[in-house]
């Protein structure tokens, strides 16, 4: 039979793109990465990889056994989480993605405090802005900021997201201020990813396909231009706090908001049985954001300043 350990070998050389990187995450040798494949492929009767001097693919029969394979692991992890789920202490390594924007500015300065609360966990982070399959990746938990379609995954939402249009004085003084989504059309606008952006406004809800002179898919990129003076965009309060109470930043078009839906998720595999380490991340992060995140507090939204409450409820978060 099979060992677990081969499993896991096996799909960590897919993840790592080699032996030898597989090999410095395991901290085993890439011979001895090596060997274990070869004697899973033997036990096997099949090749699970292509082999040349430069480059290392999945075989069709590979790519249906790595499916697999990661299915078999969760559930180990299951297994494992079912028989710890009556213990406070956790441990263990956790891997979280999160975009990259938030892991800088909303995660990476309260992983210290985490950890002191958690000193037998390790956390890896994977900061993108795309989305990866977590349940291919193995990964723990995705913090996404989206509206999340139905899916096989636990969603648990940490916080409202709310995006405003913004601009700099400098580039409202060259351009003229838009009154009128209309206007939006005479404008520079900072797309990011080639969303259609969806807001609500007097007139209800309006969806927005704009063309833009700098399009990518990188939050930052947009920031940037953004605090140049290249255009308008669609902003979140958590990306833009600094640049809105010091007026580097000014809010146009204030009679619209991006329509009701995007938040940021904690998400996570559809599992029975929580890992302890998991389940104290996402609460963690749930009492420093909550249902009025501290980087609205201070902000003029909806004509008056919202206010950071005394103390966060966790649960309220969760039921939200």
């Amino acid at each position: 039979m099979t060992s677990i350990a081969d499993l896991e070998i096996f799909a960590r050389v897919v993840t790592a793109g080699s032996m030898s990187a597989a090999g410095r995450e395991l901290d085993l040798s890439p011979a001895v990465v090596s060997k274990r494949i070869s004697h899973l492929e033997t036990r096997l009767g099949t090749r699970l990889f292509h082999r040349t001097t430069r480059q290392l693919q999945l075989t069709e029969t590979g790519r249906g056994f790595y499916e697999r394979v990661v299915q078999i692991l969760a559930t180990v992890q299951e297994a494992e989480a079912f028989v710890s789920s009556g213990h406070q202490r956790a441990g263990g390594s956790l891997k979280i993605t999160a975009p990259t924007g938030f892991s800088r500015l909303h995660i990476a300065p309260y992983l210290g405090q985490f950890l002191k609360q958690y000193p037998d966990l390790s956390i890896e982070i994977i900061a993108t802005d795309m989305m990866l399959d977590i349940v291919r990746e193995g990964i723990d938990v995705a913090i996404r900021i989206s509206e999340l379609d139905d899916s096989s995954l636990v969603a648990k939402k940490l916080a409202p997201c709310r995006r405003l249009f913004v601009a700099t004085p400098e580039y409202l003084k060259e351009h003229g201020t838009p009154k009128t989504l209309a206007d939006l059309a005479k404008h520079k606008i900072l797309i990011e990813n080639n969303v259609t952006w969806r807001v609500q406004g007097p007139e209800g809800d309006v969806s927005l396909k704009l063309s833009g002179e700098i399009k990518t898919n990188s939050s930052e990129i947009v920031h940037q231009a953004l605090v140049t003076n290249c255009g308008i965009a669609l902003r979140a309060t958590w990306q833009i706090r600094e640049e809105l109470l010091s007026k580097k930043l000014v809010h146009v078009l204030p009679q619209y908001r991006e329509a009701p839906g995007v938040a940021v998720y904690a998400v996570y595999p559809d599992k029975q049985y929580i890992p302890t380490r998991l389940r104290v991340f996402v609460d963690f992060l749930a009492s420093i954001y909550g249902p009025s995140p501290y980087w609205d507090e201070g902000l003029e939204l909806s004509g008056r300043a919202t206010k950071k409450p005394n103390a966060v409820n966790a649960q309220a978060v969760a039921d939200a």
